[in-house]
């Protein structure tokens, strides 16, 4: 009997997931992978092109709790695997209490934080105006690798001239508008990119751009971790915006042990049907 599991993903880790689970369980389990938003044709993503997520894929949101609610019913999923981003608050939120009502059961792959090494020159802030307030006395060329949405913060703030900032913005996707951080090419510049980043490239762009300070979210993992690698050799420092709480409920940072989870699951499962 072929079981579903739904993958909520977006994430390097969740494109692994998925390329192992389908690859162990190719004959007993549906895998799909969800996608939320758009994929922007990147550098990155280009010359990744043959890397495709196998399974099936999904793309676009769900519509909140009902719509999540709707489509666990529908696709009959048995098992769902949050492998967000830590910052993915909306979300996860919506998984864990879709599932609860679904009565679907659900684990976390729970991206472990990056760790403070010899060095290191870290600060991690609660909220965006926190970090933005911060700036003018650490560095005045940032390297800014927040997203679009977390950029007003840094508009409000009302600066004398000798205290501004210039900004090297990295999005995944092409900016809808300004950005309100002043004028482009005065004040920020943007560039495109979707991790995994090498250590060559980062170091590169601090070189290049004379960057002095590096402001990210406190993210983990390793498709992004070149950046702090960089900055620490730069001996620059790095402002963090420290990660949500996380939802309530079962969650495991190694996906070996995810995989074991989803082992234990499927083979339940056989043995009760052959029994």
């Amino acid at each position: 009997m072929t079981r579903t599991l739904l993958i909520l993903g977006g994430t390097a880790e969740a494109g692994e997931l998925a390329r192992r689970m389908t690859s162990a369980h190719s004959e007993t389990l549906r895998v799909i992978s969800s996608l939320a938003g758009r994929i922007e044709a990147t550098g990155n993503q280009r010359r990744n092109r043959g890397n495709r997520i196998p399974g099936e894929v999904r793309i676009g949101g769900f519509g909140g709790q009902q719509g999540l609610e709707d489509y666990l019913k529908q696709q009959e999923v048995d098992w769902l695997i949050d492998a967000t981003h830590p910052f993915a608050v909306n979300i996860s939120r919506n998984a864990r209490r879709a599932c609860e009502a679904q009565k679907v059961e659900r684990i976390v792959l729970d991206r472990p934080p990056w760790q403070k090494h010899p060095g290191d020159q870290w600060v991690e802030l609660p909220d965006m105006t926190a970090v933005a307030k911060s700036l003018p006395w650490l560095g005045r060329r940032v390297f800014l690798t927040l997203g679009e949405g977390g950029l007003k913060a840094f508009a409000r703030l009302r600066q004398p001239d000798h205290l501004k900032s210039w900004f090297l913005v990295r999005l995944i996707s092409p900016p809808e508008g300004p950005l309100p951080l002043g004028t482009e090419g005065k004040d920020y510049e943007v560039i495109l990119g979707r991790g995994p980043f090498s250590l060559d490239e980062e170091r590169a762009l601090i070189d290049c751009h004379h960057i002095n300070v590096l402001v990210a979210k406190m993210s983990g993992g390793t498709a992004t971790e070149a950046k702090i690698i960089a900055a620490r050799e730069a001996r620059i420092p790095v402002l963090f915006l420290s990660r949500p709480p996380p939802e309530p409920g079962p969650r495991l940072e190694r996906m070996e042990d995810i995989l074991a989870w989803l082992d234990m699951r499927v083979k339940r499962l056989d043995e009760a049907a052959t029994g």
